[in-house]
């Protein structure tokens, strides 16, 4: 059974940062990339970042320079890190591991947490 299970979503004012964490069981995590995504009310969810297996990272571009996704393969937990957050990144953040093998696609989703920035 594939769980991914995110926490660290908190209230947080702006400026502030937050690390959220995504542990991952019943996959080979180092096969997979490994991505955020966020979701907004009443907007589309959206890439946030990824890191793939290799270590190579991709950032949407409201969040360079402030965010960072890391991955500990022998934790089987990718991190992502949220540096001076702004009321725009409220959001609720999911978790998500993906890999295609074999011509087939194994596409796996958490709960989300949320995460509210605000005064």
């Amino acid at each position: 059974q594939v769980q991914l299970v995110e926490s660290g979503g908190a209230m947080v004012q702006p400026g502030g940062s937050l690390r959220l964490s995504c542990a991952a069981s019943g996959i080979t995590f180092s096969s997979y990339v490994m991505s955020w995504y966020r979701q907004a009310p009443g907007k589309e969810r959206e890439l946030v970042a990824d890191i793939n297996n290799s270590g190579s990272t991709n950032y949407a571009d409201s969040v360079k320079g402030r965010f960072t996704i890391s991955r500990d393969n022998a934790k089987n937990t990718v991190y992502l890190q949220m540096n001076s957050l702004k009321p725009e990144d409220t959001a609720v953040y999911y978790c998500n591991a993906l890999r295609y093998r074999f011509g087939f696609r194994n596409d796996y989703w958490g709960q989300g947490t949320q995460v509210t920035v605000s005064s």
